[in-house]
Formats: structure tokens, sequence, C-alpha cells
């Protein structure tokens, strides 16, 4: 079943000409959510300006959705995300992605894919999340003008986590992320929503959401615009 979640984003720029309408992100990692598969749920859901995959699903899955739903898709790969069907891994850590915003403009998106793999096992390694971090550099470190949306794999460290497995303790430079950039919205997987109190947890101005399976976001411009 898709879940849904609705966030006032702060800025009315990506609504210009849009007459108040929500930017609508179809979301999903991990699982793959067998409803989806139906036209007639695919329907219910309605058009869809994006599809975001927060990584462990298939070039076909995520193609599909894409297609499916006549959207733009972006994507991050997850901790299982390197064999085959996907290609090589790039070498290690994989750098975190700057995406403009003209897939939705005035949106910025922010990509950081599992930071680490290895041949047969892609180890969770904290070092190589802070250098993928480090690699965005002073600048992407910093807050601009537009707010941002993030797309991850895993997420930070204490928020929507599970701590009690060390393999899906969220990365610690993941916060320093969250905090230098405040991000309204945060879209990760990785962990399962049946060991959260919650599948959202709000820490200051970010919303985390745990999207495995498939969750429909929707951006409702700021009050009075």
């Amino acid at each position: 079943m898709t879940r849904r979640l609705a966030i006032e984003w702060p800025d009315g720029r990506p609504f210009a000409g849009r007459d108040g309408r929500p930017i609508r992100i179809l979301a999903a990692s991990d699982d793959v959510d067998p409803a989806l598969e139906h036209a007639g749920n695919r329907e219910a859901i309605g058009p869809i300006d994006l599809v975001a995959g927060s990584g462990d699903l298939s070039p076909d899955w995520l193609g599909f959705l894409g297609d499916a739903f006549r959207a733009p898709l972006v994507y991050v790969r997850g901790n299982h995300d390197r064999r085959d069907p996907w290609p090589a891994p790039a070498t290690l850590p994989t750098p975190a992605t700057w995406f403009d915003d003209r897939t939705l403009p005035g949106l910025p998106l922010l990509a950081l894919p599992w930071p680490s793999f290895g041949r047969e096992v892609a180890p969770r390694d904290e070092r190589d999340a802070w250098l993928q971090v480090l690699r965005l550099g002073p600048r992407g470190l910093l807050r601009g003008a537009a707010p941002i949306l993030v797309l991850s794999h895993a997420p930070p460290r204490g928020a929507g986590d599970t701590p009690t497995d060390a393999y899906h303790v969220g990365f610690a430079a993941y916060r320093l992320v969250a905090r230098r950039l405040r991000p309204p919205l945060w879209l990760h997987g990785h962990t399962s929503p049946a060991a959260q109190e919650d599948w959202r947890v709000d820490l200051g101005p970010t919303t985390f959401a745990n999207v495995t399976g498939s969750v429909l976001v929707e951006l409702l411009p700021p009050a009075g615009r």
C-alpha cells in the first residue's frame, strides 16, 4: 500500500505556473510495492511529477515506475545495488551528487547513494560516509537561497535508523548535512518501517521519511501563495 505524506514547502518558486497545485513525488525503496503493478491503483494515485528511488530496487522496477507514471526518474543506489542487473560500481567511495533544478524547476535535489561497496559485500563504513560528504566541499555544505530535497539510501544517525542493528545505524556524517543544509524533506530507505515507532521523524526543520515500499509525497505551496 502506498503511504501518503504532505509537506508544506517553504519556498514558492517551484510552484510558479502551477495554479496552486502541489508537486507530487512517488518515492520508493527496498521493497517492491505490488499494488503499483495494477493500473487501477496507479490511476487512483493520479499524475506524478517525479519518481524518486532511494535504493535497493532493480533498474527494471525503477524504469517501470518512471514509464508507468510518465514521470522523470531520479534515484540513488543502495547497499544491494552492486551486482547484476546493476553495472559494476564506481571506485570507493561513491560520491554525493547534486542534481540541478531542471528536473523540477526551483527545487534542487541532493543525492546520497550508499557510500561504500565491496566485491562481495557492501560494508557499513562511517569513514566512507564522511568522505562522501566532504566531497561536497565547503560550498556544497552551505545552505543556498532555495531549500533542497535530499534523497539518500541510508538515513542520518538518529533520524529513522535502527540503533539496535549495527548495519542499519544511520550515518553521523549525514547529520552534518542535515544541520548545514536544513532541508525541509529528506527521503531515505534501508531501514524497515516495522523497526521504527514511526516512518516519519521530525528533527528541527526537517522531516525524514522512510520510503521503503512506496510513499506518495505532496509538496504543498507555502501558505498564502
